[in-house]
Formats: structure tokens, C-alpha cells, sequence
């Protein structure tokens, strides 16, 4: 007789290895069944007892959500089941716009609501970095100025009752913010290279943690890239929210929106309706995606 499946929540998952945090509140360490996997953190399971501390993943339930990212070759799943994608960026070092950009592009095709944190505000370049967000507040998008090394209180308050990921470039601050929200994370800060601008990886997996009975946060390994070559080039149109109102308007049904005659999109930025730089980083997407 096969012993009665388990159910649980991934907490962490490193590569083909995950933990489950089961429901009567033991942790198992869990492999998938067959050579396959397709599990993220965040993602409920059903398993089996293999023995003392392990177990086998079986099945995953139905999820209401998957933020993940994807190149020609492989694809990589961040996390299952959120509500809520906070993307950190710092006043130093440098943020990259263009994986911001990659990032709310995830965020919107999975139908997920994202959320800008601007940590390090507290450093004197801040006012000017806030000043170039101001198109992405335009959008609609929330950015919460903060300075983590001194309180999370306001990024508390917007994690309320949500299950959030975190995902941003190395040398934001992610860690830091996991360690202010979750004392006893322990999770390890990386120093950030002056030589390179760029912070070291310090989460080299994603781990889910309950910071209340209501409110969960995902920390995420740092990225440096976002591939997006699952999606097409519809997908990506309508993952610019600018873009909505112009879509199917072009003149030509397979317009790329890049100086086409007659191209709505074009027309939206001539009028000030979409920043240049954004319908600069939607061309710079749309040439890296295999199925554009």
C-alpha cells in the first residue's frame, strides 16, 4: 500500500532539490518524481514520505500565478503563487533600466501587480533618481523611497496581506530588507564592489518566509538579466500598459512599431503619450525575443 500523500508549501528550491514546509508545520527535503522539474517556490505540492526528513514531490497544485524568465535555451522559474512583484533598485549602485523595464514586462504578462522600491534614499543622488522614475509613477506603477538600513516599516505596510517576490539586481539591498523584516533570515550581505559597481550574489536560491499568518515574502536570487524569449511580440504589446489604447491601430497588421508608416505607437510618442525611453527599451526587447 503507498503511503498517504503529504501536502505542503515550497519554501526553497535549489535546482532540482526543494523544501517543503508541510502543513502540520514539519519540513521535509523533497525531490520531484521522474527527471523533470517543474516546481517554484511558492508552489503547492503533494508528496510522499521517502524517510526520516525526506520525501518525494508527486504533484503541484494549480497555481494562481508563475513569475519566470527564459532565454533560447532554458527557462527558469523565480516563484509560484505571489500577488505582489517588488522590484528593488538603489540610488546607488546603478540600476539597470532595462532589466527594470524586462522586469514589469514579467510582471505584467503574468498578471501580476509590481511594485518600485528605491532603497538608499538616504544618500544625496537620491532627488535626481527619483526625478527618472517619474515615468514609471506616471504608469501607475507605486514607488516606495526608503532607506533600509534604517526602517522597512513602509515596505511592511505595502507587503500587507500579499505574497510577495523580491527580484532586482545584485547590490540593491534585497538582503538587507529580507534580514530588517526577517530577524532571524540570517541571510548573508554581500559588499559592494566599488571597482565593479555591482553587488556580489549573495541568495543563491529562492526562500519563502511568513512574516505574519497573512503575509508571505519570496527573496530571490540577484539577476543581471531577464530573458523574456517566451513571449511574443502581442505578448510584449500589451505588457507595455502605454501601449493598450493604440494597439491594432497601426496601419500595417504586423507593424513593429519602428518607424513604420502609419504606426499608432509612433504616433503616441510623437504626442507625448509614450516616453521615448520606454518605446526605446519595448524595440530593445522586442529584438531579443525568439518568438517575435
Amino acid at each position: 500500500m503507498k503511503p498517504p500523500l503529504l501536502h505542503g508549501t515550497v519554501v526553497a528550491a535549489f535546482g532540482r532539490s526543494y523544501e517543503v514546509a508541510l502543513d502540520a508545520g514539519e519540513r521535509l527535503q523533497c525531490l520531484p518524481r521522474g527527471k523533470r522539474s517543474d516546481i517554484a517556490c511558492g508552489d503547492r505540492v503533494a508528496l510522499a514520505r521517502t524517510g526520516p526528513g525526506q520525501g518525494v514531490i508527486e504533484a503541484a497544485d494549480p497555481r494562481s500565478s508563475l513569475l519566470w524568465r527564459s532565454d533560447a535555451f532554458r527557462q527558469k522559474l523565480i516563484a509560484a503563487n505571489v500577488t505582489q512583484i517588488v522590484v528593488v533598485l538603489a540610488v546607488w549602485p546603478a540600476w539597470y533600466e532595462e532589466l527594470l523595464n524586462r522586469c514589469l514586462v514579467a510582471a505584467e504578462h503574468a498578471r501580476i501587480a509590481a511594485t518600485i522600491v528605491l532603497n538608499k534614499v538616504d544618500l544625496p543622488q537620491a532627488p535626481q533618481v527619483i526625478a527618472d522614475l517619474a515615468d514609471y509613477t506616471r504608469l501607475g506603477y507605486p514607488l516606495l523611497p526608503m532607506s533600509a538600513a534604517q526602517s522597512v516599516e513602509a515596505l511592511r505596510a505595502r507587503l500587507d496581506g500579499h505574497t510577495s517576490v523580491l527580484v532586482g539586481q545584485s547590490g540593491m539591498g534585497k538582503t538587507t530588507i529580507v534580514n530588517a523584516l526577517v530577524p532571524d533570515a540570517c541571510a548573508a550581505v554581500g559588499e559592494v564592489s566599488e571597482w565593479l559597481v555591482s553587488g556580489r550574489h549573495t541568495t543563491t536560491h529562492a526562500r519563502l518566509y511568513a512574516l505574519d499568518d497573512r503575509t508571505r515574502l519570496i527573496d530571490s536570487p540577484g539577476l543581471q538579466a531577464f530573458g523574456l524569449a517566451h513571449l511574443s511580440q502581442t505578448d510584449l504589446d500589451h505588457a507595455f500598459v502605454e501601449f493598450r489604447p493604440f494597439i491594432g491601430r497601426c496601419r500595417f497588421a504586423n507593424c513593429r512599431h519602428a518607424g513604420e508608416p502609419g504606426c499608432a505607437i509612433d504616433a503616441a510618442a510623437a504626442d507625448g503619450a509614450i516616453a521615448p525611453r520606454r518605446l526605446a527599451a519595448y524595440r530593445t526587447i522586442l529584438g531579443t525575443l525568439s518568438a517575435a
